[in-house]
């Protein structure tokens, strides 16, 4: 089992959408103090945006003290260029619980450049800037309940927290939860395009497009009742909204639509971790 670490300092690798999501939640939800909140992230626009929280920044992994032991380290790079990021902080996670955001990138990629670290693979969303996210973990062995504890409860700022015995299911969330808030958003650009075609007003459209997801949204996380039932409950005979329905379910048009969107970022999601 791994040495755990017992300051609450935490080193943020990557400071980007993902990465100030996570941050801004942290800071928003009191789950960390800035003062023990340190960022890396090479770009100095980035790099200012965090600083303006009060956290730590350094544009560079050599900036960092020697000495320099964080509870948790969480990493928001790229997938793309996370084994050629690992290898300089190596001499800094000896005693921390190291967490990946990086879509794709398995928990043996940790390993291979860390060494024997106790590692969490997660897969969060956007929404978590605002503490309505999801997201999905993955422990290896060397896991500690204290590390998952620290973990579950720093990512729980973000929304709700999802933990899965096999790897290859946060993979399938990164489909689905991880991808899955750009699907909602390109529904709402469509809905409003929808809307001012049929002569609203664009503001007005967008409005209520956005207000009919969120609740929409909030009625189904409220209910007990099944998505399938609130449609119904919805769609009188006859009227306005099964005719509309009549075209989304026409051979399982969105359905299907929707699956395909999902089979190919599930594909991509493997691809990365191939390539990791």
């Amino acid at each position: 089992m791994a040495e755990v670490a017992t300051n609450d300092e935490l080193l943020l690798v990557g400071c980007g959408n993902m990465g100030r999501a996570l941050l801004q939640g942290w800071l928003t939800a009191g789950f960390m103090h800035p003062n023990d909140v340190h960022v890396v992230e090479p770009a100095e626009a980035l790099r200012a945006q965090a600083g303006a929280l009060g956290v730590g920044t350094y544009a560079s992994a050599e900036a960092l003290h020697a000495g320099f032991r964080p509870a948790t380290v969480v990493l928001a790079v790229k997938p793309q260029i996370m084994a050629a990021v690992l290898p300089a902080y190596r001499p800094h996670v000896t005693e921390s619980v190291v967490v990946s955001i990086a879509a794709g990138v398995p928990v043996s990629a940790l390993e291979t450049s860390l060494g024997e670290v106790a590692a969490v693979r997660a897969m969060p969303n956007t929404p978590a800037a605002i503490g309505k996210g999801s997201t999905v973990i993955f422990a290896n062995a060397r896991v500690s309940p204290q590390h998952a504890e620290r973990v579950t409860r720093l990512l729980s700022a973000g929304g709700a927290v999802h933990r899965v015995e096999h790897e290859a299911q946060v993979d399938a969330a990164t489909a689905l939860s991880g991808s899955g808030p750009a699907y909602v958003f390109h529904f709402i650009e469509a809905l409003s395009a929808a809307g001012t075609q049929l002569g609203l007003p664009p503001q007005t459209a967008l409005a209520l497009a956005k207000e009919t997801v969120f609740g929409a949204g909030a009625l189904a996380m409220a209910a007990d009742t099944p998505p399938a039932e609130l449609r119904r409950q919805v769609t009188s005979p006859g009227g306005t909204t099964e005719a509309a329905l009549s075209v989304l379910t026409e051979n399982d048009a969105l359905k299907t639509l929707l699956g395909t969107a999902a089979i190919a970022a599930h594909r991509r999601a493997v691809e990365l971790a191939r390539t990791a």
